[in-house]
């Protein structure tokens, strides 16, 4: 299994980019390295920087808000950190947010998400296939503009810079309308709720975009990651309880009463009536009960947490390896930690084993 390195720069106040740790991953066989982005620091100058201290490790966005940028700006921030980078070495993983940031922070209206998605990795793909102008008239995005205050005198345009081969192009999404979609037009699928059951519960979604695809790309040529937090530590009911106010406030306060992406992902990996509850009681101003009523069992599922030995028993039984995942973005603290997840993935098998 391909293993990522998962960063969470964006939730800082200050931007601390963990180069050793990143070097250290590099050394270890990692596939790539993602970076992410909410209200605060940005998802692609990190990999600007870790691309001129690194020398072969990919590097993601898991994810880059659609609503922060253009599609055709997009593209050039793809194309120039890949030309920085050697080549080759950018994957671009792309989602919607939610209506609180799209509305909220970038004053962009919400609209009909799953044809902006369309209209915006269309163009994107295009710009990055630089065969010709892009034009294209979506019923959200239009190049050229021709909509209101426009002056009638765009047209359109080709890259002057050459994209380097093998820029990827992924999306995240939970929904099955937006996951077939991913599947139709991308290389790979960032999916949020994809435990051990993941293809049962995704697969018709993604045999139904694969259905529509040109260009013979099948699942086998697909990747699919999902995201798991290693911990080593002697104090397994503390970890669990240190993890429970964040996925409270996701699950809770991340989103609307009509739109939260994090409460459907709980319900999908099997929570459904938990899900319900903390966002009931965090919208009540329960905070503290929201955070309580987070199940044990949740916190597990996307954690792997105790001493080394009990990690690599329930890695074993997680059913991770056998759900159809092609990757594991892995977040970690320690270098033993990076460590051990490592010899779990199967990048270094020559590794010598962490200490049980």
């Amino acid at each position: 299994m391909k293993l990522g390195l998962g960063l969470d720069l964006y939730r800082g106040a200050r931007l601390e980019v963990p180069i050793d740790k990143i070097r250290r991953a590099e050394s270890l066989g990692f596939h790539s390295v993602w970076t992410a982005e909410a209200y605060g620091s940005d998802a692609l100058s990190p990999l600007a920087y870790i691309a001129a201290l690194t020398s072969r490790i990919k590097l993601g966005t898991a994810v880059v808000q659609l609503a922060a940028r253009p599609p055709a700006t997009l593209a050039m921030h793809a194309m120039t950190i890949d030309a920085l980078a050697g080549g080759g070495r950018v994957i671009i993983g792309v989602g919607v947010s939610g209506p609180q940031i799209v509305e909220g922070w970038y004053g962009q209206p919400w609209g009909k998400p799953n044809a902006r998605l369309r209209d915006y990795l269309t163009i994107v793909r295009k710009v990055l296939d630089r065969k010709e102008p892009v034009s294209h008239d979506g019923p959200e995005i239009s190049l050229p503009y021709r909509g209101p205050g426009s002056i009638g005198q765009g047209k359109p345009l080709k890259s002057i810079l050459h994209p380097t081969p093998g820029i990827e192009l992924w999306m995240a999404s939970g929904g099955p309308r937006n996951t077939a979609l991913a599947a139709e037009l991308c290389d790979g699928w960032l999916p949020m709720g994809f435990g051990a059951d993941g293809m049962q519960v995704h697969g018709a979604a993604l045999r139904t975009g694969f259905a529509k695809r040109t260009d013979g790309v099948t699942l086998a040529d697909f990747e699919i990651f999902t995201g798991i937090s290693v911990e080593i530590t002697d104090d397994v009911r503390a970890a669990i309880d240190a993890k429970k106010p964040l996925t409270g406030m996701y699950v809770g306060g991340m989103g609307s009463a009509t739109h939260n992406y994090h409460r459907e992902a709980m319900a999908r990996r099997g929570f459904p009536e938990a899900a319900a509850r903390i966002h009931e009681l965090w919208l009540a101003g329960k905070k503290q009960e929201a955070i309580d009523a987070v199940p044990d069992e949740y916190i597990e599922q996307g954690n792997l947490l105790g001493s080394p030995a009990r990690i690599r028993e329930r890695w074993a039984t997680s059913g991770i390896a056998e759900s159809g995942a092609t990757g594991l973005i892995v977040r970690c603290n320690s270098t033993a930690e990076l460590d051990l997840a490592a010899e779990l993935g199967g990048t270094r098998d020559e590794l010598p084993a962490v200490g049980a």
